[in-house]
């Protein structure tokens, strides 16, 4: 193979890239018009519209290690397409039932339930199928390319689903999103994904405790997963009350809360971007530890606004919230693809997956410490958050790395073809 044919990702890498903007597209849209939906169409209040979240997020605790040891057993492209497939079938009952007339809130949380469960399926098995279709030296830069596609969904999605139910109703909004996710099963269903040796059938439970140890021992992924954890937290700490904060101490309108929040995406877009050249030119854990400092600088940035009120350092702060995270994302990605063995890259990849446990962490820490002393205190307590997050990767061998570390022996290879 020549240096030049590994300068391309191959046309089989591609076809899941497709087939990943289609199905976070999918996603964005659908989690954005399920709340409008409950509010518009069904009446409900606040607290409901809390249950239906609630709904909307369980399934990343509750099914992300089993689904992690379904992509080491089987076909990671074959359980993609089927948890795609669930999502759109989710998608097309919610359409037809409001078409009836008979979509009820128990109904939509439950059908909200099941297409989750899909984007739990694809989430996990995409990063582990990465390094099994582009060669080594191009991992960094198909994981920007995924998370390219993440940010361009995550930026755009919310809009384009509260646009498509306010100017033409909400069943076309679930009927689009659900064409999108038919769209990422046919880009699935051309990919050719390589063979890769059986897996022991063991105890279920004896393998996700392998993949826990895996993590829990590698010098490594242990930082990361817990800098990751505590990152997550701290974040929907600052989540939780930007809105009541906005208004009251910042002055802002709905417009102004929402221009201030589109600074993250836009962050996260540019962050993307630049991840594969920053890569290229720095060490390679210079730009693990690029993201937790730049979370930490972002908290500072926050916290500022409880001295000098101004929308533009809460849209600054977002801002590096997005650049700063999408360039960890990347690198960690890229780092976990290349010392986990293929036999327990789903493993590994679910248990990242479970550091969105800490969301819901953080939000009931917000709504404690807000409720007793305000939204001011929550600012700072995220600060020291972020601090924290930073001090541990910052301390880890991992912030030493000079380049990505060398494949393991049994990870799959691709030969990629030039496009």
């Amino acid at each position: 193979m020549t240096a030049r044919e590994t300068d391309y990702l191959p046309a089989t890498f591609n076809r899941l890239a497709w087939s990943n903007l289609a199905a976070q597209s999918a996603e964005q849209i659908a989690l954005a018009a399920a709340p409008i939906v409950a509010v518009l169409l069904l009446g409900v209040g606040e607290g409901q519209t809390g249950l239906l979240q609630t709904a909307l997020t369980l399934p990343f605790v509750l099914f992300a290690i089993p689904t992690g040891l379904l992509a080491d057993r089987m076909s990671r492209r074959v359980l993609m397409a089927g948890a795609e497939a669930l999502r759109a079938a989710a998608l097309l009952a919610t359409l037809v039932l409001i078409w009836l007339g008979a979509l009820t809130l128990p109904l939509l949380a439950l059908l909200g339930f099941l297409a989750v469960c899909g984007t739990v399926a694809y989430s996990v098995a995409a990063p582990s199928l990465v390094p099994s279709l582009v060669a080594p030296q191009l991992l960094g830069a198909a994981n920007a390319r995924i998370e390219l596609a993440r940010t361009v969904a995550f930026a755009g999605g919310p809009a384009i689903g509260g646009a498509l139910v306010g100017f033409i109703g909400a069943a076309p909004a679930f009927g689009f999103a659900a064409a999108l996710s038919i769209i990422a099963v046919v880009f699935l269903a051309g990919l050719q994904e390589p063979s890769r040796s059986a897996m022991n059938q063991r105890k279920p439970m004896r393998d996700i405790a392998e993949g826990l140890a895996f993590v829990a021992r590698h010098q490594y992924l242990r930082p990361v997963f817990v800098t990751q954890f505590i990152f997550s937290g701290a974040f929907f700490i600052i989540l939780a009350i930007f809105a009541p904060y906005a208004v009251r101490r910042l002055g802002l309108g709905a417009t102004g809360i929402g221009v201030t929040l589109a600074m993250y995406g836009a962050g996260m877009v540019i962050g993307a971007l630049v991840a594969t050249r920053l890569m290229k030119r720095l060490p390679f854990g210079t730009v693990i530890v690029l993201g937790p400092i730049t979370g930490f600088v972002a908290s500072l940035v926050m916290a500022l606004t409880t001295w000098i009120p101004s929308p533009a350092l809460a849209g600054l702060s977002f801002f590096l919230l997005g650049v700063g995270p999408i360039l960890w994302v990347i690198s960690t990605a890229t780092l976990r693809q290349s010392v986990t063995p293929a036999s327990l890259l789903g493993r590994v990849s679910a248990i990242n997956i479970l550091s969105y446990g800490a969301r819901p962490v953080g939000t009931g820490i917000a709504a404690v410490v807000g409720g007793i002393y305000q939204a001011e205190t929550c600012l700072y307590l995220a600060v020291a958050g972020f601090a924290w997050q930073a001090l541990v990767i910052l301390n880890s061998p991992a912030a030493a790395l000079q380049r990505q570390p060398d494949m393991t022996d049994d990870v799959t290879r691709c030969v990629p073809t030039k496009v």
